[in-house]
């Protein structure tokens, strides 16, 4: 039996960043009142036109990211700009903010990537697998059907089909082009 070979040379270069922890010095940032220096969402917060944040969206009080370690192509994270782990620390205007971004980010990724569907999600606490617990944010995960295949089974690994920084590019356009 024969195998096919799979090659993806761009994931070295974010392999090695993912895993590299970087001495960023933060102290020039503006952040917000109770923001986290730690967290990559409140980074992004302040400095959204980095394009290492890989902030595709954001405004006065929401952000949205993609999600440096993806369950598959498209999955961003929605964010409050400001530093809240808890749904009881929204203020209305943030919690309306957040579903319209989700349901926008939606329609673009419909747009761009043309998913079957998609999986959306909070995870509240550290228990309930939230990687980032003191920050609340939404999942918006593309899905495809047969968007599963043998890698994560067998390898533990997911294949990923297109850089951060081309998805970043599309994304960004696309919005550019509602505006």
């Amino acid at each position: 039996m024969s195998h096919e070979q799979i090659w993806a040379p761009w994931r070295l270069v974010y392999l090695k960043q993912a895993s590299a922890d970087p001495q960023e010095d933060v102290r020039t940032l503006d952040f917000l009142p109770g923001a986290d220096a730690k967290c990559f969402l409140c980074r992004g917060a302040v400095d959204p036109a980095n394009p290492a944040r890989h902030v595709i969206h954001h405004d006065e009080q929401i952000i949205t990211v993609l999600n440096r370690y993806p369950y598959n192509n498209g999955h961003l994270l929605v964010a409050p700009r400001r530093h809240f782990a808890r749904l009881d620390e929204l203020a209305i205007e943030e919690q309306t903010g957040l579903v319209q971004t989700i349901a926008r980010m939606i329609r673009l990724l419909e747009r761009v990537l043309r998913p079957e569907g998609f999986n959306v999600g909070l995870n509240l606490g550290h228990a309930a697998g939230a990687g980032l617990p003191g920050h609340l944010h939404w999942h918006i995960v593309p899905r495809w059907s047969g968007d599963t295949n043998f890698m994560p089974a067998v390898a533990s690994v997911k294949v990923i089909p297109q850089s951060l920084d081309e998805l970043r590019e599309a994304l960004t356009e696309a919005l550019r082009e509602d505006a």
